[in-house]
Parts: structure tokens; C-alpha cells; sequence
């Protein structure tokens, strides 16, 4: 398996979006989480075998500008509408994780032409009702990165992704990652109080993968997600936590190819 991928720095509106983007075959779009864009690791280039895959990091995290005017998650899903506009990328499959998750579901539910199938992994977005979203805001990264895996011993790239000091830059991106995230999922607490409702419009196929024991956000929140999404699939993962694409890469990757297929 040879990760082959370029990244590129393409205009949106006037601002610099950085993007990496390999494969072959039908784009599928893959949307980070609030941790940001985590590079070309293994699950990315599992589905780089079958589709050409365009993984851009979000603006205001990583290399990627932030207009002045996006402050909100719909004004980061109208930003994304441009993206795709301007790439021909409309009709588009995507996969969002946990924050990329609640801007896919902002996307299918607002923007009807935007995408053509949709998997939300993990994803933050609605409020749920028992239990609560876990407040990343106010404990450190070591606690967070505790908080997204079930068994580490799981994961092949764990090691590599979360066990490694941090270069200066690096530490500046995550710091910037951190301060973006803020700015889209400060108040209300990583939900959309309309997101729930507006879900009854989407008409594409979906699907909602969670990890049994996420530890982040409850799989209530799936459940919610599976209930408020017409005719959409619900798929758990057991023995998982909140990022099933990093902790169970090939499970996973069985999973989102048979959905998106």
C-alpha cells in the first residue's frame, strides 16, 4: 500500500484552502473533526483504492485561511457549497467525523444538490437527551486524546498519531485547530438546536457509524442522528470508541465501502 496523495492550495471566496487530495475512481469528500485534518494516514488511502479521495482541511485549521465573515457551522457549510461549486464536486459522496460530521449533516440537510450519500461517524452536532457531549474545551489534549479510544491497543497508528512530542509548528496548528473549533462549537456546546429538525429533509442515503463505548460523544447521539434522518442506516461498532476510522481501521473501511458503493 503506497500512500500516493498531493496537497494543494486552492481559492474559495478569496481565501487559500489546503487540500490533499489521491486515488483514483468518483470523488468522496471526507470532513475532519475539531482535532483537525490528521493527514494521509492508513484509513484515507484505504479509500483512495476505490475513489479519489479529497480530504481539505477545514478554514482556520491547519495551512487553510479563515474569511472574516465565517464565525458559525452553517456559515462553514456555506462555505463548503462554494468549494464544491467551484471543484464540479455537487452531488458529491462524503463522510464527516464527529465536528466534519455535524458540517455533513448541515450540508445534506440545507443543501439538497450538495451531496449524494452521506456517512456521519461519531458525530457531534445534536444535543442529546440522557447523557452529554463531553466538554473538550476545558480539559487538556492528554484527557481528550484518553477520551477517544476505547482499547489504544486497538489502533495500528496510535503510536505514531497521539504518542509523540510536538514540534513548535506543530503546537502552533494545534493551537489554532483549538481556537477554530472554539469559534464553531463554543455556544450552544457542539449542537445545533435546528439540526435535529432539519434533518427530516434529507432524502439521500445515509448512514451513522458510532463506537458502542464512545466515551466523547454518547451513542445516543447515533441513535438521534439514525431517528431523525429518514430511512437511514444505523451501524455500531463494538469494542470502539469515538474514532472507529483510526482504532478499527479495516472494520471501518469494510463499512463505509459497502455503504458508499
Amino acid at each position: 500500500m503506497t500512500a500516493a496523495f498531493t496537497e494543494e492550495f486552492i481559492n474559495v471566496g478569496g481565501s487559500k484552502l489546503q487540500l490533499l487530495k489521491g486515488g483514483s475512481g468518483e470523488p468522496l469528500l471526507l470532513l475532519h473533526g475539531a482535532g483537525g485534518n490528521p493527514g494521509w494516514i492508513r484509513y484515507v488511502q484505504a479509500l483512495a483504492d476505490h475513489y479519489t479521495v479529497y480530504f481539505p482541511s477545514h478554514p482556520g485549521f491547519g495551512a487553510s485561511e479563515r474569511p472574516d465573515w465565517l464565525q458559525t457551522m452553517p456559515d462553514l457549510a456555506a462555505f463548503y457549497t462554494w468549494f464544491l461549486e467551484d471543484q464540479g464536486l455537487e452531488g458529491v459522496r462524503a463522510i464527516g467525523f464527529s465536528m466534519g460530521g455535524w458540517l455533513a449533516a448541515e450540508l445534506a440537510a440545507t443543501c439538497r444538490h450538495a451531496l449524494s450519500k452521506v456517512m456521519l461517524v461519531d458525530a457531534v452536532g445534536i444535543k442529546p437527551k440522557q447523557g452529554e457531549i463531553a466538554d473538550i474545551f476545558i480539559i487538556t489534549p492528554a484527557q481528550v486524546t484518553q477520551l477517544l479510544f476505547h482499547d489504544p491497543k486497538q489502533s495500528p497508528e496510535y503510536a505514531q498519531l497521539y504518542v509523540r512530542t510536538l514540534t513548535p509548528e506543530q503546537q502552533a496548528v494545534a493551537e489554532r485547530n483549538r481556537e477554530m473549533a472554539v469559534r464553531l462549537g463554543w455556544k450552544p456546546y457542539m449542537h445545533d438546536p435546528r439540526l435535529q429538525a432539519l434533518l427530516a429533509r434529507v432524502r439521500i442515503p445515509a448512514c451513522v457509524v458510532w463506537g458502542r463505548e464512545d466515551a466523547l460523544v454518547p451513542l445516543e447521539c447515533g441513535q438521534l442522528y439514525h431517528q431523525a434522518i429518514p430511512g437511514s442506516k444505523l451501524v455500531i461498532m463494538n469494542q470502539c470508541g469515538h474514532l472507529p476510522q483510526v482504532e478499527k481501521p479495516q472494520e471501518f473501511v469494510r463499512v463505509a465501502l459497502d455503504f458508499l458503493a
